[in-house]
């Protein structure tokens, strides 16, 4: 049965998971322009905020329905990675330029982010390296964390819930140690790799 009609017979379009990672892309410009267009203003915060917090929404959605439905692509398993990092890296940066978020926080996490990304590609020639078990618990916590950060400078949101700018860090704090825990076990996981790789090499030839 093909890709096509496996879809039809569930009723999901098997173009749906690619449209919902374009739409993500979509939106990285989308909520670059409202963040930064009247940034002190709460209107175009909160319209920020929904725009970022309805692209975490797509990258949810998009994988469950390829997996379930058999209708993982090339097309998504390229782009659905990039349009994260695009998406939280655009989020990270966004807040650092306005001064809201330490540089050095995001310096730190984009650049494990896109190291690990590439290591992963390079291991490629060796083996696919799975995820790491704490892998979908950081993305969450990157993505909470986030969501959190955008609307908490406005004086509505600091009047209304007082407690919001501990509770935001807390989870960005919580994010920032996992992204770290787990770039070290995916560097861990990939030295075991290749060593393995390379000794199986070694015994082939012998």
């Amino acid at each position: 049965m093909t890709q096509h009609a496996q879809s039809a017979d569930v009723g999901v379009p098997a173009w749906l998971p690619n449209a919902l990672t374009v739409l993500r892309l979509i939106l990285v410009p989308v909520f670059l322009v409202l963040l930064f267009w009247h940034p002190e203003e709460f209107a175009w915060r909160l319209a920020a905020t929904v725009a970022f917090g309805v692209a975490i929404l797509t990258d949810l959605f998009d994988g469950k329905i390829a997996r379930r439905y058999n209708l993982v692509s090339d097309f998504g398993k390229i782009w659905d990675p990039i349009a994260d990092k695009a998406l939280t890296g655009a989020a990270f940066i966004s807040l650092s330029i306005l001064g809201e978020l330490p540089w050095w926080i995001t310096i730190i996490i984009l650049v494990r982010e896109w190291g690990i990304t590439w290591m992963r590609a390079a291991m490629l020639k060796y083996e696919v390296m799975a995820a790491a078990a704490g892998g979908k618990l950081k993305t969450v916590l990157q993505s909470i964390a986030l969501i959190m950060f955008l609307p908490y400078p406005m004086p509505k949101v600091q009047e209304l819930l007082p407690f919001w700018f501990w509770l935001a860090w807390l989870v960005m704090g919580a994010a920032f140690v996992l992204t770290l825990v787990t770039g070290v076990m995916y560097v861990r996981d990939a030295l075991r790799l290749k060593a393995e790789a390379t000794a199986k090499g070694k015994g082939d030839q012998s």
